[in-house]
């Protein structure tokens, strides 16, 4: 049934008011863990797109004028607001995504609120530089705000990732038109009301639609100077064609296939914890970051697999609303097929081994929802799909290497560079090889989350810009202009 906490409908915000869309209609909002419809937002098109964009540029004229501190003193307003509303935020993202309330929505929720207070308290840095040209030479530099910022999320972490767009966005002085996912809308409007109750009118839009009306009419307007998209990266590629057409500057989060490297000498429980996290299972390994190639050394392999389904079959898999639950469910009906079928191509080769789990169940309550069991398979190699290809689900490969080189041959025979991890006892050695792989981020011995003040962001086909820090802030949502003085004036 659906969770009674969660409203049943809400409106975008546009403009300062809350709206429907121009066309009237809506999109239905779906309960991954029921397959159940609780919910429905409007399907906001290009009319809706336009006027958006005009109402924050028209908001931009005077919002890049509010002084700095002052800037950030809303955001930290944003942030309390947000954290006293910690569990109706909680509760929404779990009933929307399927991610586990425990384990996923809270901790979601949780960040939300200090990456608004985290930018709040930067707001202080937007500063320039002087260059030393001569006495009677005053150079310097400024950081100005680019104006209108178009910003496209997905499902994954929907409220997270809206404040990943806003927070930095605004602090430099920007306005934003945000769109939501259509799979997961709900949290990012409620915060999207909390911002209205902190900021003046059309400084934040948010419009909720599909990527075809929405997010195509986004990308494309004229009025938008910047684009911060976080997706897939074939809709990355699209992106940042609309804004190479424009000349218009853009940050890509994308996808990844992560790899975890693990040496004999960690062959301990420590490391089996940390592939766990690593591969981000209590999230459906619904993650860019998640560590889906595991590659074992050879003289552990399989000691080092029995430790880890041992690990991996405690995880807990449920009703993302009850306590008890580790891991919940996949988010549409379309990418939890997408994930059975990845299972069944391993099912059905014959050089690959199924470790543990398979296809998902198809009887009792777990039936009734989209629940993809935890699956590895072992024994194939780095060339085939479920190696190569981003799943976006539980479903890890195990694979065998004798030399280092091999591991991080294959390891860098992707086409991805978001994240990767090592594990080793031997720091000289597991630091050797994090500088060898080719990744944005790369993790010794640990397999947690992004963590605020860090750059964070991908290689090659994994994404441009950076996200969660200082410097990240300043070189996606601002300018640098010079400005140069002549002192050396002739009397009058």
């Amino acid at each position: 049934m659906p969770d009674t906490a969660v409203a049943t409908a809400s409106r975008m915000l546009l403009d300062g008011d809350f709206v429907d869309s121009a066309s009237g209609e809506t999109i239905p909002v779906q309960n991954p863990a029921n397959r159940g419809i609780f919910a429905h937002v409007p399907r906001a098109g290009a009319e809706d797109v336009d006027r958006a964009v005009k109402a924050a540029a028209g908001a931009f004229a005077t919002w890049r004028d509010v002084p700095p501190r002052e800037r950030g003193r809303m955001l930290l307003r944003i942030a309390d607001a947000v954290e006293a509303r910690t569990e109706d935020f909680a509760r929404t993202i779990a009933t929307e995504t399927g991610n586990a309330l425990r384990t996923q929505a809270r901790p979601e929720a949780a960040l939300t609120a200090d990456i608004f207070r985290y930018f709040g308290g930067l707001a202080s840095e937007l500063k320039g530089e002087t260059l030393p040209l001569g006495e009677h030479v005053l150079s310097y530099t400024r950081r100005e705000p680019i104006g209108v910022v178009g910003a496209i999320i997905p499902w994954n972490a929907p409220v997270l990732l809206a404040a990943l767009k806003i927070a930095p966005a605004l602090c430099t002085g920007n306005t934003i038109v945000l769109k939501a996912a259509e799979d997961a809308p709900l949290g990012v409007l409620m915060l999207a009301g909390i911002c209205h109750e902190h900021l003046p009118p059309a400084v934040v839009n948010v419009l909720t639609g599909y990527g075809e009306d929405c997010g195509v009419a986004l990308s494309a307007h004229p009025g938008v100077r910047k684009l911060s998209f976080t997706g897939s990266t074939e809709v990355g590629k699209l992106i940042m064609e609309q804004a190479a057409r424009r000349v218009v500057p853009v940050s890509l989060e994308l996808g990844g296939k992560s790899p975890s490297i693990v040496f004999p000498d960690a062959n301990e429980d420590w490391a089996v914890d940390g592939i766990v996290a690593a591969m981000r299972f209590t999230r459906q390994s619904q993650s860019c970051t998640a560590g889906s190639r595991l590659f074992l050394h050879a003289s552990i392999f399989d000691e080092f697999l029995e430790k880890l389904v041992g690990r991996t079959s405690d995880l807990e898999l449920g009703d993302p609303l009850d306590e008890s639950t580790d891991m919940g469910a996949i988010i549409n009906e379309k990418q939890f097929r997408k994930v059975c079928g990845y299972v069944e191509e391993g099912l059905g080769r014959s050089d690959a081994r199924l470790v543990m789990g398979g296809m998902p169940p198809d009887s009792g309550p777990l039936s009734e929802g989209f629940f993809a069991r935890p699956t590895i398979f072992a024994d194939a190699s780095n060339d085939w799909r479920l190696a190569r290809e981003e799943i976006f689900g539980p479903i890890l490969v195990a694979i065998r290497w004798d030399d280092i080189d091999d591991a991080v041959r294959m390891a860098n025979d992707s086409h991805y560079g978001l994240a990767a991890f090592v594990w080793s006892r031997d720091i000289g050695q597991a630091l050797r090889t994090a500088h060898r792989v080719e990744a944005g981020w790369v993790q010794v011995n640990q397999g947690m989350g992004q963590v605020l003040g860090q750059s964070y962001g991908g290689v090659k086909q994994s994404g441009i810009g950076r996200e969660f820090s200082l410097e990240g802030m300043l070189d996606s949502f601002t300018q640098k202009k010079s400005v140069t003085v002549n002192l050396a004036l002739p009397a009058p």
